[in-house]
Order: structure tokens, then C-alpha cells, then sequence
């Protein structure tokens, strides 16, 4: 039987679980760019039994679900999101083969602290992951990278959980990983945890020192201290997005409370006020003024949900 929303006014207890379903929940918590309209219905699991008790619970009242991890990638729409939003900030399970040099993390568990834990173990593979605000279940679906490496390059393989409750374990290959992308991003899949290969080897203090070095130069060119979805744009080659949007004069440019970052022409900032309809009118501006003087049409790395 499907549940009328507006009759909810406590959170749905599933069965056998310790998990709850909320309803109307502001995402603007939930997202680096601290905007955002309500998710219908809201939960965060926390064990693949709270998810199968989810997966039972969307299949009954017959509604999508959109996965959510540190919201660091995401633009999400004023109107909010219909069905379902699942947050997996809470699946942070994490164990390390010393023989195999792999780490097999959940998909709630942040890229950052991987990288730092990598690199205290001399391990190679993640150091250009130490600035990037997201988690491992979003690095998967985005083909996260940086500094010319990408998860494509170190993932061995990925569980995902689907709707109707099937599970598949996805390979490297099976994810047609490209530039900032895969499969996942057309299908309503859930990443619950990956493995990763990692390179042991080098000093655990030269490894701190590249992976430091990274984060410092991450730190210094980008705008940390304001909320934003980091890179709104991929890079187009052979130039890169932020070079040809500062090299038009938009550093600066500002649409209601959303303006193109000073520090970095590739970033979109919340000033603090911004709403989700400033920057994704800001984005499109850029794509016009950039297109109109390169003949470029740059393509968003950052994914839009809900109602534009």
C-alpha cells in the first residue's frame, strides 16, 4: 500500500532494522554547495540490511531512489528530489590486504581520509585523491581524478546493489569507465563498497611528502573556504575548462548569490546566498560566453538532480 506523504509526521521505522525513514528533508546539509531543495522521503542505512529493508520499502511504494554520498559533486534543484534520496555516508567499512596491497572500503568512506591512510602505509595509487571532498561510492560512479590519475587506474572491482534488490559485482571493464565517467551514471545503481590495487614500495615519509605536497597545491589554487561542487566543468583538450573561462574575463561573474571563483575559473562558488537556479544559470552562461568565443561547448562535471 503507497503512503501518503502529507499523512507522515513521524520518521518510518523499517522492520528488523534500526533505520528510519524520514520525510521532507532539506538536502542544502547535505551538499558542498549547501543549496538544494527537500527529498520527498530521506534514509541513511547503515548495514546491507538496513539496504535490502530499503529496497523492499521503494519496491512497495514503487518510487525511484537517488544515491547520495558527501553531496560534493552535486547540484541539487531548488524543488528538491522526488522519491527516495539514500544517504551512504554511514557505510564506512574498511579493511586493508597486506599480502595483496588492496583495500576493500564502503562507499561512504571520505577519498580523502583513504588517501592519507594509503600514504602512512608508503602506499602508492591515491596520494592525487587528497583533496577531493567526496566519498568512495561517488569517486566510483564519476570516475574521480586528478593530477592525470583516476580511479580507473587503481579500481579492481565494485559491488553494486540495484532496485529490485540484485546484487552484481562490477569489474574495472564492466564500469566502461571514460574521462569523468561510467556505466553507473546511466543506471539506478547503488555502490556499496570497492577494492582498490595499490603500489607498496616507497618510504612512508616520502609518500607523506608527495601526497602533503598535493594537498598544498590543491589548497592554494582552489576556493576550500566557500562552498562549491569543486570542477563544475570537465577539461576539453587541449586546453582546460578554467583557462579558457578566466582567459574571456569571467573570474568574478556573478549571478545572484553564485559567482566564478577568483582563485580558479573552473569552480562556481556559493558568495552565500546563492540558490540552486544562481549557479546552474551561471553554468549555462559560462557554456554560452565560452562557446561563443572558442567554438567549445564545455560538458558539466557536476551532476544535476532533481527539476531545472
Amino acid at each position: 500500500m503507497t503512503i501518503k506523504s502529507d499523512s507522515v509526521k513521524t520518521p518510518i521505522s523499517l522492520p528488523g532494522t534500526k533505520c528510519f525513514i524520514h520525510h521532507s528533508v532539506s538536502l542544502s546539509n547535505y551538499t558542498s554547495y549547501r543549496v538544494g531543495g527537500t527529498a520527498k522521503w530521506y534514509v541513511e542505512p547503515q548495514s546491507w540490511d538496513d539496504i535490502q529493508a530499503v529496497f523492499e520499502w521503494i519496491e512497495k511504494q514503487q518510487i525511484p531512489f537517488t544515491c547520495l554520498g558527501a553531496g560534493s559533486n552535486l547540484l541539487v534543484s531548488d524543488h528538491g528530489i522526488k522519491g527516495l534520496v539514500l544517504n551512504t555516508r554511514h557505510l564506512k567499512e574498511c579493511h586493508i590486504d597486506e599480502n595483496n596491497h588492496t583495500v576493500t572500503v564502503g562507499a561512504g568512506y571520505p577519498l580523502p581520509t583513504l588517501a592519507w591512510k594509503a600514504a602512512k602505509k608508503g602506499w602508492q595509487g591515491l596520494d592525487w585523491a587528497v583533496g577531493i571532498p567526496g566519498t568512495i561510492g561517488g569517486a566510483v560512479v564519476m570516475n574521480a581524478g586528478a593530477h592525470q590519475n583516476s580511479m580507473a587506474d587503481i579500481l579492481i572491482n565494485a559491488v553494486v546493489a540495484y532496485g529490485d534488490g540484485s546484487i552484481e559485482t562490477l569489474s574495472r571493464k564492466d564500469l566502461q569507465y571514460n574521462y569523468r565517467s561510467s556505466r553507473l551514471q546511466k543506471e539506478q545503481a547503488l555502490v556499496l563498497k570497492a577494492t582498490l590495487a595499490l603500489t607498496p614500495g616507497m618510504e612512508r615519509e616520502k609518500m607523506l611528502e608527495i601526497t602533503t605536497n598535493n594537498f598544498r597545491m590543491r589548497k592554494s589554487t582552489q576556493p576550500y573556504d566557500k562552498p562549491s561542487c569543486g570542477s563544475v566543468f570537465r577539461n576539453p583538450q587541449p586546453k582546460a575548462a578554467g583557462w579558457l573561462i578566466e582567459q574571456i574575463g569571467l573570474k568574478g561573474y556573478q549571478i545572484g548569490g553564485a559567482q566564478v571563483a577568483h582563485r580558479h575559473a573552473n569552480f562556481i562558488i556559493n558568495s552565500g546566498n546563492a540558490t540552486a537556479n544562481d549557479i546552474f544559470t551561471l553554468i549555462h552562461h559560462v557554456q554560452e560566453q565560452v562557446e561563443k568565443k572558442w567554438s567549445i561547448l564545455l560538458h558539466p562535471e557536476v551532476k544535476l538532480l532533481g527539476q531545472f
